[in-house]
Parts: structure tokens; C-alpha cells; sequence
């Protein structure tokens, strides 16, 4: 049985990383039948997958995410379609402007949700302050004001079974397409009113940005974008959150030097987190064409997952990759992917984490870990601390 063989999609949600060292040594690209993808895990090979859409298409006829979502999305589209949808997301999500609003939305979000906290002397961050954090935001930033906490999380994970259901499990499928729904009905509504009263919401830069006086862009090209946008958006900051706190509560010299230089440590800190355990695992590819990467021939028309979670952990990249190391000085991560499709949201999701942190810190002098529920990581497309129960003081 070869390595790939050997690897289940419940291995994988449980810990993903040995197998992705695994076959960085042996197998850096192979044909996972668990998964239906062909796994690309060394950096290199990442990075050239994601950069060379002449070779691997980001239009993916199997897609998870249009089966879920519909189509065209940004995610799944190259040239001109992803160009035109990305003129869209961009206004709202570019340094200068995240920088300008970033703390005056997460900071009232972030101090109500651990107000109620510190009352009862502790709880579980990631339910009950990182996830409604970055749940709220983006909603707020992107234009559902009127959407509560639950349902913006209920969403989430619906539209997250949809999303890695590369086994095409039916069970997932039907929840995913339900909420897919759901989102729709209530976007619809959302695009009548900003197509007659613009705002500076996400919503209405992609209806009107660079559009001729008069005229939007239509609803059913934006609607799967939308939906795109909303799962990692919602995800991607509170999930990295969670994981970039774990590390540095399980290096207390760690947090003990970033609370002597909040201003400089904690971005490296994130950045940190983030390599260490990426919220999101995969650029999704197909091969437009017969071709050898690493050892092995891809088949025209197979599907590609460029391991960007993998790729953080290349040997060849970063010294001691399994360790979180705030004081690391070797490049970039890749979790937020390479090339064009490099995630719009990058700005949005990173100082949003760094504002969630920095609240947290400058409010608690006291986060400790609660030992008889320690946090256990899940997940290999998208991974995280199921919890993360701590008392604070």
C-alpha cells in the first residue's frame, strides 16, 4: 500500500501534518484516493501550481465549491471573470482602507464579547470570543448589519460542508446547498437596496466599483463570490485567532515577550500562528494538461491541491517547522496563498486578528489554559482549536 493509500479524510481532520511531512519526503506528489486530489506539498511545488494558470487551471470541473456555491466564483475562475470580481472585493479589503476602520470594528465587537468573559472569570475563546469576532466583522464590513451571530456561525459550517466535500459525501452536500440557499434569499434582498442607495459596504463596491453611471453588476455573478467570501472571511481570522493564542499560551517566554512589545511582537506572532497551523488548507487546481511536478505525471483534467498548509512546514523553507517561533526571521508563509488568486481578504483577516489579540491582552493580565480541557486542533482544509477553554483574570 503506498503512503497515499494510507490516508483517510478522518486521519487528515485529525492531524494532517505528519502525512504532510510524509509525503514531502517521499511522495511530494501523489494521487490521494480519500480525497480525490492529487496532493502537491513541497513549497516549490506549491508556489508553481498557484502561479502558472497556463498549466493548472483554476476553473476546476469537479469543485466543491461551485457544486456548493454556483459558478463563476473568485476562487474558481481565471483572466478576465476573476480580474472583474476581484475590481469588486478589492476597495473594501486593501491595506490603506482595512487600516482605516479595522479597529472601530472589531474593538466594540471584541470588548462586549469579553466583558462577558472576565464576569464569569473565563470561558471558551474560540465560541464565545474569536469566532463571533470574526463572524461579526465580516458581516458588518461586507453589508448583512441585520444577520445575528448564530446564523452568521450556523452559516460558516454549513457552507463549509459544502466547501471540502471532495468525497462527495451527500449528507454534506445537502447541508451545504441549504444554507447556499438560504444565503441567497437574504443577499437578494440586500442587493435591491444598495442597487438604489449605495454604501460603503463590501456588497455595494462589488455591485457598483467601476461599473458605468447607472449600471451594476449583476446579482447571480456576484451571488457565489459572495458566498466564497463569506466562508473564509468569517473563518480565517477567528480560527487563526485561536491558533495563534495556543501557541503563545504554550510558550509562556513567547507571551511574555509580546506583552513587554504588543506594537512590534504581536504581528510577528500572527504571522507566526499562521504558518504554524494555516486556517485554510488548499489552492484548488486542474491540470490543463499532462504534466510531471515532483517525481510524478498529473493527467489532464485531474484535480491539484496545492498545499499551502503543507508548504508553511516545508524543512526546506523554515528550521524546526513544527515549532511556533515568534523570533523566526526566514520569508513569508504561504497561507494565504500564491499568485493571483492570492486571498483579497489578506489585510482584513490579519489585522483583524491582530486587533482581537491586542484587546484580549491589554484587558487580561491572566489567560491560562484550563489543563483538564486542553485545545485540540481539527481539521486539514480548514483547521483550528475545536475550543479553547481558559480562566482569565
Amino acid at each position: 500500500m503506498s503512503p497515499a493509500d494510507r490516508i483517510s479524510v478522518e486521519a487528515l481532520e485529525a492531524d494532517p501534518y505528519p502525512f504532510y511531512a510524509h509525503l514531502r519526503r517521499e511522495a511530494p506528489v501523489c494521487f490521494v484516493p480519500a480525497v480525490n486530489l492529487w496532493m502537491v506539498t513541497r513549497w516549490a511545488d506549491v508556489e508553481f501550481v498557484a502561479k502558472m494558470p497556463d498549466l493548472f487551471s483554476a476553473e476546476v470541473t469537479a469543485s466543491p465549491v461551485e457544486r456548493t456555491f454556483g459558478k463563476p466564483t473568485i476562487l474558481t475562475t481565471d483572466g478576465p471573470v476573476h480580474k472583474e470580481l476581484r475590481a469588486g472585493i478589492d476597495p473594501k479589503y486593501k491595506p490603506k482602507p482595512v487600516a482605516a476602520y479595522i479597529d472601530g470594528l472589531v474593538r466594540p465587537i471584541a470588548e462586549e464579547y469579553l466583558s462577558s468573559l472576565l464576569k464569569r472569570g473565563g470561558g471558551d475563546l474560540m465560541a464565545e470570543y474569536f469566532e463571533p469576532i470574526s463572524t461579526l466583522a465580516l458581516a458588518r464590513s461586507f453589508g448583512f448589519h441585520d444577520i445575528d451571530m448564530p446564523t452568521l456561525r450556523r452559516w460558516f459550517y454549513g457552507l463549509a460542508q459544502g466547501a471540502i466535500n471532495f468525497e462527495n459525501d451527500p449528507t454534506r452536500q445537502a447541508i451545504g446547498d441549504a444554507v447556499s440557499a438560504e444565503i441567497s434569499e437574504k443577499a437578494e434582498a440586500i442587493f435591491a437596496r444598495l442597487e438604489r442607495e449605495p454604501d460603503d459596504s463590501a456588497l455595494s463596491h462589488m455591485l457598483h466599483d467601476g461599473m458605468p453611471d447607472g449600471q451594476t453588476r449583476p446579482r447571480a455573478f456576484l451571488l457565489p463570490t459572495v458566498k466564497v467570501t463569506l466562508l473564509g472571511g468569517m473563518q480565517e481570522p477567528g480560527h487563526g485567532a485561536g491558533s495563534v493564542l495556543v501557541g503563545l499560551l504554550t510558550h509562556p517566554d513567547q507571551m511574555r515577550d509580546v506583552r513587554e512589545d504588543l506594537a512590534a511582537l504581536l504581528p510577528l506572532a500572527v504571522d507566526e500562528g499562521l504558518r504554524w497551523v494555516a486556517p485554510i488548507g488548499t489552492q484548488t487546481r486542474q491540470a490543463r494538461s499532462d504534466i510531471e511536478l515532483g517525481g510524478a505525471v498529473i493527467p489532464a483534467g485531474a484535480m491539484v491541491g496545492a498545499f499551502v498548509s503543507s508548504a508553511s512546514r516545508d524543512e526546506s523553507r523554515f528550521s524546526d517547522p513544527d515549532s511556533f517561533n515568534i523570533h523566526r526571521r526566514e520569508g513569508p508563509h504561504a497561507a494565504f496563498g500564491f499568485g493571483q488568486h492570492f486571498c483579497s481578504g489578506r489585510w482584513f483577516a490579519r489585522d483583524q486578528v491582530i486587533a482581537a489579540l491586542r484587546v484580549l491582552l491589554e484587558n487580561c493580565r491572566e489567560i491560562t489554559l484550563v489543563p483538564e480541557n486542553p485545545p485540540v486542533f481539527r481539521g486539514w482544509e480548514f483547521r483550528a482549536p475545536t475550543s479553547l477553554q481558559v480562566t482569565l483574570g
